[in-house]
């Protein structure tokens, strides 16, 4: 549990399903008063929603403003909200290429933008953004969504050194394959989805996804007030895959 007599206030986008979803989860059993800024609501009505699109200001500012109407304060900001996109470098339009930026990349300067006032209120303020694999490796036919998880790294980095005088810490998790309703759905658009899940299995080192669970742990401990000497920092949950060769 968190040791706090009033509760952390914590936002998490993409919070709704998948890795959000599972931040939610262990971030609420640590005492955290935790909610989802998503499109969509969570399946668990006891989740507090705020219907929010990062790609625009408007509605961020009023997922914000919803949620210090609920709470008061926010003392984390977990960005997980992103889109995906395929293909190599010939193949993403320039309207794909600006959409993704807006969400992946530009959302999270929207969310932080808005969430920064109530940040520099709190006694134990922290972002953690959700980054990837693909932020430092390359990956085949990943090159859009591989631009915009690099800038999220470096803009990881950026903030955490922006900050550090306000001692609001800023980090990020850069997770492998996950197994996550997102990948489900990439899988069932291959021509042969069950191929396709052996394949993203055999290129990460540990021989399987990543679990939602797992990515959440570091996202956890990344947020917790104990944690107050790491920032800056871009850590991997990737089954060894920046890092260690695949096959066994």
């Amino acid at each position: 549990m968190v040791d706090e007599r009033i509760a952390l206030g914590a936002i998490v986008t993409g919070g709704s399903s998948g890795i959000g979803l599972a931040t939610i989860q262990m971030l609420s059993a640590r005492g955290y008063v935790a909610a989802s800024f998503d499109l969509n609501p969570p399946a668990d009505p006891g989740i507090p929603f705020f219907k929010c699109d990062v790609s625009a200001q408007e509605s961020v500012s009023g997922a914000v403003a919803g949620f210090i109407e609920l709470h008061g304060g926010i003392d984390l900001v977990v960005n997980c909200a992103a889109i995906s996109s395929g293909g190599d470098v010939s193949k993403n339009s320039d309207e794909e290429w600006a959409q993704s930026f807006n969400v992946n990349v530009t959302g999270i300067a929207r969310v932080v933008r808005n969430a920064l006032p109530h940040l520099r209120n709190s006694d134990c303020p922290v972002i953690v953004n959700v980054a990837s694999i693909a932020s430092h490796k390359g990956i085949i036919d990943r090159v859009l969504y591989s631009a915009t998880k690099g800038a999220v790294s470096a803009m990881t980095l950026a903030m955490a050194a922006d900050f550090l005088k306000e001692h609001i810490r800023v980090n990020a998790v850069a997770p492998g394959t996950a197994d996550t309703p997102w990948v489900a759905r990439l899988l069932a658009k291959a021509d042969d989805p069950v191929a396709a899940k052996v394949a993203l299995e055999a290129r990460q080192p540990i021989g399987r996804l990543i679990s939602a669970d797992e990515i959440a742990l570091a996202i956890c401990y990344l947020a917790d007030p104990r944690a107050d000497s790491t920032t800056g920092v871009v850590l991997d949950v990737d089954g060894g895959m920046h890092n260690l060769a695949a096959g066994r």
